[in-house]
């Protein structure tokens, strides 16, 4: 059994200081996309050895979505891609890159931004996959797309959708109980308003095989015995995620604020991994942070992987909540295990 690998002080990257200038990128535009079938919990106990009550007690989540059987990844980013644009005042025509961020893409080949890009007319696009960062995919994603803008580009479309129901087996309880499907977009592009952007970002990394799907790669090919032993599904000691959720966590938020010359107090916003709302309790505890700062979409929609910071910034732009001058931060931990959070200053 591959244990996961100790380190005393995982490779953390930030290259910003607080008397920096922000990178002058802003989120023009944001939108979700839900697939129609909704799984309750009571849905869940007909199939698994468990209790609504459990489920609940141990995750937060009362139900999630399920992407119909005929539809894959790419048609849920296709699905979001309109209203993000529309909310950001941007063509398809206008987009530099597409970065779609997923770890359930609809085949390894060809790239799964590319049938986005082409399906939504966005046609002089630089198609950019990001995924094997899992649930922190949409974090790596937003960090390449501003620097992008901060080069050259004038727009980059960032989708992030995760279609976790194709990879879990359906009579494990670690997993079964914990995952649904959704795809969110935003739109960034550059903002000229004085000391708006983004202001600073921590990442981080320790290998770990907790959390893993075997079969499908290279070191270990697709065959008739690895079906037959269902190791093309997601594996999950949940017991590591915990642990290295909630201090992981934790740490890469108080690092970015230090880094944006903040305290962890003075953030505004906190749009964090929809994983389990145990842990993003514990989280914000940690912080000294209220709840009612960090918005929860988990209990409806599960945790939708890379999607799940997005869903939760949508909510907060769709009911207004966030004003200019306010501060906000993204924060995610996925497989791997791989970590991120960056923190932004809204414009005017």
């Amino acid at each position: 059994m591959r244990a996961p690998c100790t380190v005393d002080q995982p490779r953390s990257s930030a290259v910003r200081t607080p008397d920096a200038r922000p990178l002058p990128v802003t989120v023009s535009g944001s939108s979700v996309h839900l697939p129609a079938t909704v799984v309750t919990n009571t849905e869940l106990t007909r199939t698994l050895d468990t209790s609504a009550e459990w489920i609940v007690s141990r995750t937060g989540i009362r139900e999630r979505r399920r992407l119909a059987p005929e539809l894959a990844v790419s048609d849920m980013c296709v699905a979001a891609a309109p209203s993000a644009l529309a909310d950001a005042g941007i063509s398809p025509s206008e987009l530099d890159a597409v970065i779609v961020a997923t770890y359930t893409y609809d085949q390894p080949l060809p790239s799964t931004a590319l049938m986005v890009k082409e399906r939504i007319g966005a046609l002089r696009a630089l198609p950019i996959d990001i995924t094997q960062a899992a649930c922190a995919n949409g974090l790596q994603a937003i960090l390449l797309a501003a620097h992008l803008l901060h080069v050259s580009a004038h727009a980059v479309l960032v989708i992030a959708a995760d279609c976790a129901s194709r990879v879990t087996d359906p009579g494990n309880r670690t997993t079964g109980v914990f995952f649904g499907d959704a795809a969110a977009a935003i739109v960034l592009t550059r903002t000229e308003t004085p000391d708006a952007g983004i202001l600073s970002w921590d990442f981080g990394s320790q290998l770990s095989h907790s959390v893993e799907i075997r079969a499908g790669g290279s070191r270990l090919p697709t065959s008739v015995h690895t079906v037959a032993a269902r190791e093309h599904f997601l594996r999950m000691d949940g017991r590591t995620v915990w642990e290295t959720a909630t201090s992981r966590l934790p740490h890469s938020i108080r690092t970015a604020a230090a880094r944006a010359a903040l305290a962890v107090t003075e953030i505004d916003h906190f749009f964090l991994h929809q994983a389990n709302l145990n842990i993003l309790t514990a989280a914000m505890t940690d912080l000294g942070v209220p709840m009612r700062r960090a918005p929860i979409t988990l209990d409806t929609l599960g945790n939708t992987g890379s999607a799940g910071v997005f869903t939760a910034l949508h909510q907060a732009r769709a009911e207004h909540r966030i004003h200019p001058g306010d501060t906000f931060l993204l924060s995610a931990i996925g497989a791997g295990f791989q970590w991120g959070t960056i923190c932004f200053r809204q414009g005017s």
